[in-house]
């Protein structure tokens, strides 16, 4: 009873577990990173490709080609009908609707024209876009590598076709989202002349999402040679991804290996939009679509001829602030209007008119910061910007010899409303209410920084001053964090940025850190012209804004995707946070703020990261359950039942296997291996809480199984039949035969084992009620005996009790029953292919044959095992000879060993190496319990297919 209730115990530990990480895993979602992004509208047509048929790519059954066409509210089309603009091909991710190009499409469609066929002002250099989009039927593409490499095929001679619509040398722009960036990188192998860019929209390039099919990773590796071969490609890539809001694939597989014309913005960094997306909303999140829509158009631009232009351009409309954008240097204009401002007072110009130059003397710092709200700091500005523009100026001693002031940081940040949410759910954040920020370390020969303010006509503002060059750096450390907050204060002094440097902090995907802000006065309003903002940078490609002024109950979190489990980052450090705060000035509303990690939202980055980890692990358990049974087994005593094989594994093994786990966390392993955490030791105590939960689910899927088998073992009991014959019929083994062709011809494997897996489940359930029958029969019992010809004679009352249960039949079951457990958690390893093939005939139906998954090697020891086990008459695993010295059982080793080193990264290395211990057991030991079968003819007994409780059957001859 002990051990049921630690088995139970432990069962629902994992289930709690796994609720509270769900719950944590769904709510880093929303407050993380939250959302916010404005719904398009559109009125959408498509016109079908019909000439895309055979004649181009067999697959044109399978497949098809559509053009998108925007209407008017009066179904109008926008466009002539006519091909000739500049063509786009929109190629969709798993799972992915061809229809989700019309969020792009539309928004191009509608910045071309003002009205139907009448061309915009300003856009009459460019050229309209066409958008194609392949139709893949949702094929689920993320789980199976002949799919992707079908769909790579496909998208290939699709833009064969679309080129052939127009004139000679037109380049084509790729847009694929998720896994259908994969493919579109992947093209670069064959068309990368014809293609003018790529943007790829939430798409996993480092990383598979579903790393369940060896040929995806095959594909990865291919991808990832190409593009490091290509680093000096004309083509320009950018990776859009949209951070923690994502819950499809973790955002730092999003990240572009470093290349050329290479570029991966973050939409929490993208100018005017500040948000996280999520993964189906990035392609019709408003903020994003139409940014990309428009740097699409101006790649058609005549002038836009050579890669750097074409980069120019994703860069002007795709600008997430690390690059500075082209400045042309202008002439000094003569100062007229001037003010001198006295030393260390800072610039501070609320709702401005007129013109006039403002100096300020260098401080020692050197470091001067401009705020200009709503107003333009050239060449940045909001979309729909006032007629403010400030320009920056070093100037010598006299104030008569000076030049452009060229910055190192120059960029719009965002301008939240105190006291609301930031981005605003469904609407987002107001570009045009941006703040253009400028810095710039100015020369030591300059005595004086002019700012020039002009064409202000009283709206808006403008700040400025010098401010401290070194950072405020503090030395706490994760571990301080980890036993509790720490308080910062804000700096006395009035300035318009503080860097906050935390070289000890551990910078990962893992660990999420809340900030607390306080507030000197919360009853008195903040009067500040720009409310403290918080800006976090972890990586080139990666920032995030956070409003300071904000509720009590509103959390900041920070955190990050440049260091991650299995990814690698060249521009990753493992160490060190670091975030600025910027205001106006009046930094006296914040008095400081608490330090802390989130526990909540960390656990559930956990989740996201390590849920295969669980089917992989719960198989590693299994099979050194399994091993420890045989290992019992060869000892020379009884198979021990499966819920004593768990209560045993409970005990000393798994608090051994939790150390173990602990020990190899803080080995320095490359990231392919075990939890991708490169022996940090702040996570080694990740590995045996997910050992608890796989463990805790071994023992929950025991019961599971338990509840399958009831009504089946009714069933069994319900229809016995009599079965004396125990020889291995010839119709079986043509049956086998016939099952293994029409797996190497037609179906998957995974068809036949999931077929395995439900005849073990009905054979166990059968044996069992046999089993639990025979138990009950009472010690007298009405013998039947039965003459030589057949014929019975008189039924006599004996008090003799019945002949034992051979040991060999108990023994049998309890086998199966930890043979079934393990199958069971095969199956979450199998089953995606086996759901690939079912949709794919929901989809497509018998279209082009299904590539792939027909080995038959990788299903027969299960059909075999099945098969064998449901009518042997002896003992189901007998040792040979030569396993004196070569253990069988030790191939469950090497896969609870697979399991624990390599299933994180490579889940399919675990069920390969799973069919291949199972397959030596069935070569060694299923054929020679064949030979011990024939040994058990002669006594002739059915104890488990008797119509009657026990009969005895006279010997023939004797």
């Amino acid at each position: 009873m002990r051990y049921v209730s630690l088995t139970a115990l432990v069962a629902c530990f994992s289930l709690l577990s796994t609720f509270y990480l769900y719950r944590a895993a769904v709510d880093s979602a929303t407050s993380i990173s939250p959302q916010g992004c404005a719904l398009p509208r559109m009125y959408e047509s498509y016109i079908a490709q019909p000439a895309f048929d055979q004649s181009w790519t067999s697959l044109a059954k399978r497949y098809s080609l559509w053009l998108y066409r925007e209407l008017d509210h009066r179904g109008r089309q926008w466009d002539t009908g006519h091909v000739g603009g500049l063509p786009v091909l929109f190629i969709p991710g798993s799972a992915g609707s061809w229809r989700q190009v019309r969020s792009i499409a539309s928004s191009a469609a509608t910045q071309f024209y003002a009205a139907p066929g009448l061309v915009a002002h300003g856009m009459e250099r460019l050229k309209p876009l066409d958008f194609y989009a392949v139709e893949f039927n949702e094929d689920l593409s993320a789980f199976h590598g002949p799919t992707l490499e079908a769909q790579t095929t496909y998208a290939a001679r699709a833009i064969d076709y679309i080129l052939s619509l127009y004139p000679p040398h037109t380049r084509i722009i790729l847009m694929g989202h998720s896994m259908g960036g994969i493919v579109a990188t992947a093209l670069l192998a064959s068309h990368s002349a014809n293609i003018s860019a790529i943007f790829t929209m939430s798409t996993p390039h480092t990383l598979p999402p579903a790393r369940f099919d060896a040929r995806v990773d095959k594909i990865y590796d291919l991808t990832r040679e190409l593009l490091a071969q290509h680093t000096e490609t004309d083509t320009p890539i950018v990776s859009l991804c949209g951070g923690a809001t994502d819950m499809m694939i973790p955002s730092e597989s999003c990240v572009l290996p470093p290349g050329k014309l290479r570029r991966t913005v973050f939409s929490c960094a993208l100018e005017g939009a500040w948000t996280g997306v999520g993964h189906q909303e990035m392609v019709w999140c408003h903020q994003v679509r139409w940014r990309v829509a428009r740097a699409a158009l101006e790649l058609g631009d005549v002038a836009v001829t050579t890669p750097e232009a074409r980069q120019v351009v994703l860069d002007r409309w795709l600008r997430d602030g690390h690059a500075l954008p082209p400045i042309e240097d202008v002439p000094v204009p003569e100062f007229t209007n001037v003010e001198v401002l006295p030393t260390e007072m800072s610039l501070v110009l609320r709702n401005p008119q007129g013109e006039r130059t403002y100096f300020l003397p260098v401080s020692a710092s050197r470091k001067f910061v401009l705020l200009v709200s709503q107003g333009a700091i050239p060449p940045v500005a909001p979309q729909q910007p006032l007629p403010l523009v400030a320009s920056v100026f070093a100037c010598a001693k006299d104030r008569s010899n000076c030049m452009q002031q060229h910055p190192t940081t120059l960029k719009l940040l965002p301008n939240p409303v105190a006291g609301r949410p930031f981005p605003v759910p469904g609407s987002g954040a107001d570009e045009s209410e941006g703040v253009v920020l400028f810095e710039g370390d100015v020369d030591e020969d300059a005595e004086w920084v002019g700012v020039r303010v002009e064409r202000s006509t009283g709206n808006g503002w403008v700040v400025g001053g010098f401010v401290s060059a070194e950072p405020v750096v503090n030395r706490i450390g994760t571990l301080q964090l980890l036993l509790g907050k720490v308080s910062l204060a804000m700096p006395s002094t009035e300035t318009f940025k503080t860097r906050w440097t935390f070289p000890n902090l551990i910078s990962n995907a893992l660990v999420v850190y809340r900030i607390t802000p306080h507030r000197v006065d919360y009853d008195r309003p903040c009067d500040a012209l720009f409310a403290p903002l918080l800006q976090h940078t972890s990586q080139p490609s990666e920032t995030h804004y956070y409003p300071l002024l904000v509720p009590p109950n509103r959390r900041i979190l920070l955190h990050t995707h440049a260091s991650a489990p299995h990814v690698v980052s060249a521009d990753a450090a493992p160490f060190g946070v670091e975030f600025s705060v910027y205001s106006s000035g009046a930094s006296g509303c914040l008095a400081g703020f608490d330090m802390s990690i989130d526990w909540s939202a960390t656990v559930g980055r956990w989740a996201t990261r390590y849920f295969t980890v669980i089917p992989v692990w719960a198989t590693g358990i299994l099979a050194f359950i399994l091993f420890r049974a045989w290992g019992v087994a060869e000892g020379g005593a009884a198979v021990p039942a499966l819920e004593e094989s768990i209560s045993s594994f409970l005990g000393s093994p798994l608090r051994w296997l939790l150390v173990l786990s602990v020990a190899i966390s803080i080995a320095p392993l490359p990231e392919s291996y075990y939890l991708g955490n490169r022996g940090e030791p702040y996570f080694a105590l990740i590995a045996p809480l997910l050992l608890l939960l796989s463990t805790g689910f071994v023992c929950a899927t025991q019961y599971l199984l338990r509840a399958l088998m009831w009504p089946l073992s009714k069933l069994s009991r319900a229809g016995r039949r009599r079965r004396e014959d125990v020889s291995v019929h010839r119709s079986t083994v043509i049956s086998m035969a016939f099952i293994l062709l029409i797996i190497f011809l037609f179906v998957p494997w995974q068809v036949a084992f999931l077929g395995c897996w439900a005849i073990h489940l009905h054979n166990c359930a059968s044996a069992q009620a046999h089993i639990k029958h025979f138990a009950s029969i009472p010690d007298t019992v009405a013998i039947p005996l039965l003459r030589q010809d057949g014929e019975p004679t008189h039924q006599r009352q004996s008090s003799r009790a019945p002949a034992p249960l051979p040991a060999y039949i108990v023994n049998n079951h309890n086998h199966s029953m930890h043979i079934l457990l393990l199958m069971t958690w095969l199956l979450p390893l199998a089953a995606p292919v086996l759901v690939v093939w079912v949709r794919t005939l929901a989809g497509a139906g018998l279209t082009t044959p299904f590539d792939g998954n027909h080995s038959v090697f990788s299903v027969a020891p299960f059909l075999v095992l099945v098969t064998y086990s449901s009518w042997m008459r002896a003992p189901l695993s007998q040792m040979q000879r030569f396993e004196r010295t070569v253990f069988i059982r030790w191939s469950l080793v090497a896969v609870s060993a697979a399991a624990l080193l390599l299933g994180s990264r490579k889940p399919y290395l675990v069920l390969d190496t799973a069919t291949v211990a199972l397959g030596l057991f069935v070569l060694v030991r299923v054929w020679g319990g064949i030979g011990a079968g024939r040994r058990f003819r002669q006594f002739r007994v059915d104890f488990l297919y008797s119509a009657n409780p026990i009969v005895f059957v006279y010997p023939r001859s004797g």
